[in-house]
């Protein structure tokens, strides 16, 4: 395959730039520019709504040397404004693949970038913490890409999960002892396979959808699933979840879906200076002490001293900054994790949290 010589710039909003070779679409996108450590699962990762609004680096230097194919995606179409990395392999290799990660990203008009300096990216990102940036190949003005990062749309407050959510409901799994209604906020797909593979029946609705409605299908359970962007930006999922955790349905929340539980008692959430991305973060489970090595994808965070006394337990820490991992009602049948048990991509050790849900509804059944 020819390799597109077409040059292409990513600058961020403090006035950096970054020099590289375009080797997807051709145009230009802003977003918030962060990294992922992950070593392999980019299609995973490109796919993944919660991703919606952000420009993603891969600190791993060979991205794409297995290709892409049908069965790895996590939503209908990738979800990242862009896709750095230090060298897009233009050779596949795996049985499963369909066409190449360049020919991918073309096809979806996703704007990619190689020949950057990862390492000097992430170390920035990491010292001066996630912020807006341009990346083009368009426009060869730094100082104008530059004036665009500044003047573009930042994550804060804004409501990215009517981008992403299913526009009307549908069922996943007819099969299964417990019926389970996800709420849409981004959801991944392997979070649905999941719950059926754990005797659940699901049902995916809308994130506008009432609480009312929801509670018409006769739910023995709810998971609030990821999604992208600030959970402030979503004050109606916030106000369904609340009014749901009156009628004591068991809930189970997954990243954003944390932080809308968290928000749903009265607390507070906080915006991480660079966030947690990749399939290698450790979390301790404060009960048993076993520590877990997890997949994380959110840059915003439950402050759990800001909710109510004696209501949450705190049950999970993450052993890198101590931000909580895990929560649960010490009342109510409602647990929630910061993190991404479905394993996709990433480690399996965190899967039990499926049966965990499962066990929850045959108790309230």
């Amino acid at each position: 395959m020819a390799v597109n010589k077409q040059k292409g710039i990513l600058a961020l909003e403090d006035g950096t730039c970054f020099e590289g070779l375009s080797f997807g679409f051709a145009g230009e996108r802003s977003g918030e520019i962060v990294f992922n450590t992950s070593m392999t699962g980019y299609q995973e990762i490109i796919t993944d709504p919660s991703y919606r609004g952000q420009i993603v680096a891969m600190t791993y230097p060979l991205i794409g040397n297995y290709g892409v194919n049908d069965e790895d995606e996590e939503s209908s179409r990738p979800q990242v404004e862009g896709f750095v990395v230090r060298e897009a392999s233009r050779i596949v290799s795996n049985w499963r693949a369909g066409k190449s990660l360049p020919d991918y990203l073309k096809k979806h008009k996703i704007i990619g970038l190689e020949g950057i300096d990862t390492r000097a990216l992430t170390r920035h990102i990491r010292s001066a913490g996630a912020m807006k940036a341009v990346i083009s190949t368009k426009d060869p003005d730094r100082k104008s890409l530059v004036r665009k990062a500044k003047e573009s749309k930042g994550l804060v407050g804004r409501d990215l999960v009517k981008k992403v959510t299913c526009s009307e409901r549908y069922i996943f799994s007819k099969k299964g002892k417990y019926k389970v209604v996800v709420i849409d906020c981004g959801v991944k797909r392997n979070i649905l396979r999941e719950l059926a593979r754990n005797d659940c029946r699901v049902l995916v609705v809308p994130a506008k959808t009432p609480a009312r409605k929801i509670l018409m299908f006769k739910p023995h359970g709810v998971l609030i699933s990821n999604g992208p962007g600030d959970p402030e930006g979503v004050p109606y999922v916030v106000d369904t979840v609340r009014e749901l955790m009156r009628k004591k349905i068991p809930m189970f929340g997954i990243c954003l879906g944390q932080q809308i539980i968290g928000l749903a008692l009265g607390g507070k959430t906080y915006k991480l200076k660079f966030g947690h991305r990749g399939a290698n973060q450790p979390v301790k489970d404060l009960k048993t002490g076993k520590v877990d090595i997890t997949s994380q994808n959110h840059g915003f965070c439950v402050d759990f001293d800001s909710l109510p006394k004696g209501e949450m337990r705190q049950t999970h820490v993450n052993l890198n900054d101590d931000t909580a991992e895990g929560l649960r009602h010490r009342n109510l049948p409602v647990f929630c994790v910061q993190y991404h048990p479905e394993a996709s991509p990433g480690p399996h050790d965190a899967g039990y949290l499926f049966g965990k849900f499962a066990k929850m509804m045959r108790k309230k059944k």
